[in-house]
């Protein structure tokens, strides 16, 4: 969502903004940043509490959808509600949140195109003022759609286009700042998600988006797509990106490479994909 459609949207009613800044490794910095300065009427949701399960695959499980339900509820997040979410890294946090909530059926949600620097890039204010909303009534799907689990993903390397989002020093296994183990799932395809930003930080045109996803093998593909990165967060943003492009929803692998290696299935190195598993 651009910014001038949000200022120009800024004193509806049913209007609801959430920072969601979030810092791989570095806890609470998001919400300190979110108390220096926000979007005005902003609300913080953070990713190691707020959009996480207690337990489940890899390093930020997602919650059971009627605990994620009533977690929007009670932060004032409804049925009537445009929701638009805003980070400061491009958008990939915040697409975590676009995700739950559109893959549970919540019919208006979006990404601020450039986040909080294209807002005062375009001269609009912070405040440090700290809003609350009133519970509202949210209701939404029982279960997470277009997801694929470690297991099913395995029997189908080769057969389904695996994106991978992290860095590429990450997926070619150079570093690894999180994760016990080096590299990538056999088969996947390092997609970085810079590679879905312009310059300024805002998203491509779509028709930028569909070259990008085109020499990913992602455009015209019989293949399903299955969109992965580190913990299922910024795996998101592919999705959110492939949706802006007007292609197929991808499946979002949601324990991604971290549940990948803490479960010692095999992996591979270097730029390439490498095979599928024998």
């Amino acid at each position: 969502m651009s910014i001038a459609e949000v200022a120009r949207r800024f004193d509806e009613p049913t209007l609801r903004i959430v920072d969601c800044r979030w810092y791989l490794g570095r806890p609470g910095i998001g919400r300190e940043a979110y108390l220096a300065g926000h979007l005005p009427g902003a609300i913080h949701l953070d990713m190691d509490t707020d959009l996480v399960g207690a337990d489940g695959p890899g390093r930020h499980p997602l919650p059971d959808p009627g605990v994620f339900a009533r977690r929007m509820a009670a932060v004032g997040v409804g049925d009537e509600h445009l929701v638009v979410a805003y980070d400061d890294l491009g958008g990939w946090v915040a697409a975590r949140l676009w995700w739950m909530l559109d893959s549970l059926g919540h019919r208006d949600v979006k990404v601020l195109d450039g986040g909080i620097g294209s807002w005062m890039a375009a001269g609009h204010p912070l405040t440090t003022d700290v809003r609350a909303w009133p519970s509202a009534q949210l209701s939404l799907a029982s279960a997470w759609a277009r997801t694929i689990d470690r297991d099913a993903l395995r029997t189908r390397l080769g057969s389904v286009l695996l994106l991978d989002a992290r860095a590429g020093p990450r997926f070619r296994g150079e570093t690894e700042p999180i994760d016990a183990v080096a590299g990538h799932i056999p088969t996947a395809v390092n997609a970085p998600t810079e590679g879905n930003l312009a310059p300024d930080g805002s998203v491509l045109s779509a028709a930028d988006l569909i070259e990008r996803f085109r020499s990913l093998g992602a455009f015209g593909t019989a293949q399903e797509v299955v969109t992965s990165c580190g913990s299922g967060v910024s795996a998101c943003h592919n999705a959110l990106a492939m949706r802006a492009a007007g292609l197929p929803d991808p499946l979002l692998y949601p324990g991604s490479y971290s549940d990948w290696t803490q479960n010692a299935y095999p992996v591979a190195t270097g730029p390439d994909p490498g095979d599928p598993l024998g």
